[in-house]
């Protein structure tokens, strides 16, 4: 009897961390949904259920999953100088007040920086939950139209694996590979 307890003990410790519905708590897969509690901007994990019970409104906002890239966004160099943004990576959000943010991702975060800023594309977003994602960065110039979860995400890897005043050649591979992944998404 020992020797059963002490074999089962060894094997829920192999068993993988499940994620959980932070609604529910049900288990959910690594290609789970989120939802943005919009005052808060808080994403939260839901399992199918909650995510096809909140698509409906209310409190929570449901994250779709749209990505597209976009060509001919008429964002110039020009009209990106006059934004002031210290980084070549930046995502745009409209809010449900049709106010537009733009963030860049930085080793502290996502920085929510103050302008006025106005292009077609940010009125075909769906407000909150989608972002127009825009990478200059070693001459790009690409446009997304991308869920906020996968700027959060971006911002997350910036913050893990930032070294150094210039971010070190980890941290460019990443963001390289989170890009191309956009690609094949």
């Amino acid at each position: 009897m020992i020797a059963d307890s002490r074999l089962a003990q060894l094997t829920r410790r192999r068993e993988p961390a499940l994620e959980r519905c932070e609604l529910c708590g049900a288990p959910i897969g690594a290609d789970h949904r989120h939802l943005l509690e919009p005052e808060q901007r808080e994403l939260l994990c839901a399992c199918r259920a909650c995510a096809l019970l909140f698509d409906r409104g209310g409190r929570y906002r449901l994250v779709p999953t749209r990505r597209e890239r976009l060509e001919g966004v008429g964002l110039t160099d020009e009209m990106w100088e006059e934004l002031r943004l210290p980084v070549e990576i930046a995502f745009f959000v409209r809010s449900a007040e049709d106010r537009v943010q733009a963030y860049y991702p930085s080793p502290m975060g996502a920085t929510e920086s103050q302008l006025t800023f106005d292009l077609e594309v940010l009125h075909t977003l769906e407000p909150d939950v989608e972002a127009l994602l825009v990478d200059r960065h070693k001459g790009a110039r690409e446009h997304w139209i991308v869920p906020i979860d996968d700027c959060f995400r971006l911002v997350g890897l910036i913050r893990t694996h930032w070294q150094g005043l210039t971010g070190g050649r980890d941290v460019w591979a990443e963001i390289g590979r989170f890009f191309d992944g956009l690609e094949r998404r």
